[in-house]
């Protein structure tokens, strides 16, 4: 080392068109990199939050990408090149080989930029293919016999009313799916129709899945803390947040990832359960959020529709739980439906009608925008009586 000090590497930002050429670059010892949306409130959020005027000090650098931000303000996730290929290698071990790749979703998002390190890496083909999957068959007839694609839940259950989508989808090797809560039987029915579906769980912070189909990938420990809080050991853990050694201090205890997820275990499988912000106290009891989510979501089914399910302050309850959704729908029916499964104090006292429900690229709900709508929507109730 000189005595001037360590040489800092400049983040280069690149736009999603660039991000293949880019990221090989990265992954070969080149700048390490930042790949913006091309919406542009999107990308300015991002810029901002990348801050590439401020020099990147960690070592073996390759990529900052940014978190979801579905339920709060987005978090720029560094990756080192080691933590890349650890889960390239991983992912390539449970599926039983290196192979083409169809590219759905977003690079500026972990999934869609790990289609491409999985590709680069396995000296593999990427073809990019509509987010409706409209023109898979097509795409599946430029790829290897060996063949994966990686997936949203909303993804797989629009592809699920096409004949055509899901010929094309039963042809791949693997279907990887994961990003948010897969909808009631979703995963059932893909198989059942010959799709070969493996569900994921992981985050930005993980390089994208760490856990298929409820087993850790190897190298890959995960622990639950007394709270059901899932915590993870992994070659593949991030670097840090991009200029947050506070965050990063409060989210990785003891070399293991503190996620914000809660689990248990089944038969040696993990169990997602839901967010640990899920617990709420409404009149005095004590109520999961994922659990009311998934019987709203049962009642949306019935109506071929989407919802959502938040808590917001009351003066009465102390949180009140509303239901959302892009469906008129009768609050006392969908009450009735949660009552089937839940008690009468985990009902949602309140629904609130969306033309749309807002999502991000990612495939994820948008809650942080849902709650922003529905603030509005109550307010305005509240102002007309």
């Amino acid at each position: 080392m000189s005595a001037a000090g360590p040489k800092l590497a400049r983040l280069r930002t690149v736009d999603p068109s660039e991000v293949a050429a880019a990221l090989a670059e990265s992954l070969a010892g080149g700048p390490p990199i930042a790949v913006v949306p091309t919406d542009p409130i999107e990308r300015a959020r991002a810029i901002a939050m990348f801050q590439p005027d401020q020099p990147v000090v960690e070592a073996d650098a390759a990529v900052v990408i940014a978190t979801s931000g579905s339920t709060g303000a987005p978090k720029g996730v560094l990756l080192s090149r080691a933590a890349i290929r650890a889960s390239v290698e991983a992912t390539h071990g449970r599926l039983g080989g290196t192979g083409d790749w169809a590219l759905a979703l977003p690079t500026h998002y972990i999934a869609g930029l790990m289609v491409l390190a999985r590709a680069c890496l396995g000296g593999a083909r990427v073809v990019p293919v509509h987010s409706d999957l409209r023109n898979l068959q097509q795409a599946a007839g430029l790829l290897s016999e060996r063949r994966y694609i990686s997936l949203v839940p909303a993804q797989l259950d629009r592809a699920l009313r096409h004949a055509e989508v899901i010929a094309a989808l039963a042809s791949f090797s693997a279907v990887l799916v994961g990003g948010s809560p897969m909808g009631d039987g979703l995963v059932e029915r893909a198989r059942a129709a010959g799709i070969k579906v493996v569900t994921t769980y992981g985050m930005s912070e993980t390089c994208g899945g760490c856990v298929y189909d409820g087993e850790p990938l190897r190298g890959v420990d995960v622990d639950l803390a007394e709270d059901g809080r899932i915590l993870i050991r992994s070659a593949t853990l991030f670097a840090g947040y991009r200029l947050r050694p506070d965050l990063t201090a409060e989210a990785v205890v003891d070399g293991r990832f503190r996620t914000q997820d809660r689990g248990s275990w089944d038969a040696g499988r993990l169990v997602v359960l839901g967010r640990t912000d899920d617990i709420v106290i409404t009149g005095g009891h004590k109520v999961d959020l994922a659990d009311v989510e998934q019987a709203v979501q049962c009642w949306a089914d019935r109506q071929g529709a989407r919802a959502a399910v938040l808590a917001v302050p009351d003066q009465v309850w102390g949180t009140m739980i509303i239901a959302v959704s892009d469906s008129p729908g009768s609050l006392a029916d969908l009450q009735a439906v949660v009552r089937e499964s839940l008690p009468a104090y985990a009902v949602p006292r309140e629904l609130i009608h969306l033309d749309q429900l807002p999502w991000l690229a990612g495939g994820k709900l948008d809650r942080r925008a849902i709650r922003s709508m529905i603030m509005n929507v109550r307010a305005e109730r509240q102002a007309t009586g």
